[in-house]
C-alpha cells in the first residue's frame, strides 16, 4: 500500500538526499556537477517551510520513501508569483510504476489549493519516462531548449513543460 505523505527534515532529508545523489550522478534529471549535502538539504528544507512549499512524498508499507516532488519559486520577480518551478524524483529501483504521476496529481492538487495557475518544469532531452508522464498530463507549451547547461562537458538540452492549474484570482 502506498500512502502520500508531506515529507520532514527529520524524517526524510537522508533519503532525499540519497535521491538527489543518485540523479545527480547518474542522470541528467537534475543539472548539478556536484552532490548535494546534509548541510544543503537543512536550508533546502527550511526555504520550503518558509515558503510554505510542499515536499510531498510517496512511503510503502515498510515507511520507505519511494519518491518525493516539490515546487518553489519560479523567478523571484512579482509578475510570476502565480507560477512555480516543481520537480519530482523517484527512488531508481522505483521508477516506471507510475509514482511520478501520483506525485505530480498531488503537486497539482496543492498549487491550486495555494493560488498558483502554472507550473514549470525543465526536463532534459534523454529522460523518456518524464516526456511520456508529461505528455500525459497534457502540459505544454513544451519547447525544447538547446545547448543549454554543460554537463560532464557535454551540452546538454531540456523540455521545458508548463501545465495550466488555475485561475489567478488576484
Amino acid at each position: 500500500m502506498i500512502k502520500i505523505i508531506s515529507c520532514s527534515y527529520q524524517k526524510h532529508a537522508d533519503k532525499i538526499l540519497d535521491i538527489f545523489n543518485d540523479v545527480i550522478l547518474n542522470s541528467t534529471a537534475l543539472y548539478e556537477y556536484k552532490p548535494r549535502t546534509h548541510e544543503g538539504m537543512i536550508s533546502w528544507f527550511r526555504a520550503k517551510q518558509e515558503e510554505n512549499f510542499p515536499v510531498i512524498g510517496l512511503e510503502d508499507e515498510r515507511r520507505s520513501l519511494l519518491g518525493f516532488g516539490s515546487y518553489g519559486t519560479f523567478r523571484a520577480w512579482s509578475v510570476y508569483k502565480y507560477s512555480v518551478e516543481y520537480s519530482v524524483y523517484i527512488c531508481k529501483d522505483q521508477r516506471g510504476k507510475g509514482l511520478g504521476r501520483l506525485i505530480m496529481s498531488n503537486i497539482i492538487q496543492n498549487a491550486r489549493a495555494q493560488g498558483y495557475h502554472v507550473l514549470i518544469g525543465g526536463i532534459d532531452e534523454s529522460n523518456m519516462a518524464s516526456i511520456c508522464m508529461h505528455t500525459k498530463l497534457r502540459s505544454g507549451p513544451n519547447c525544447l531548449n538547446s545547448h543549454l547547461s554543460i554537463l560532464s562537458g557535454i551540452s546538454a538540452d531540456f523540455h521545458a513543460a508548463s501545465l495550466t492549474v488555475g485561475n489567478i484570482t488576484a
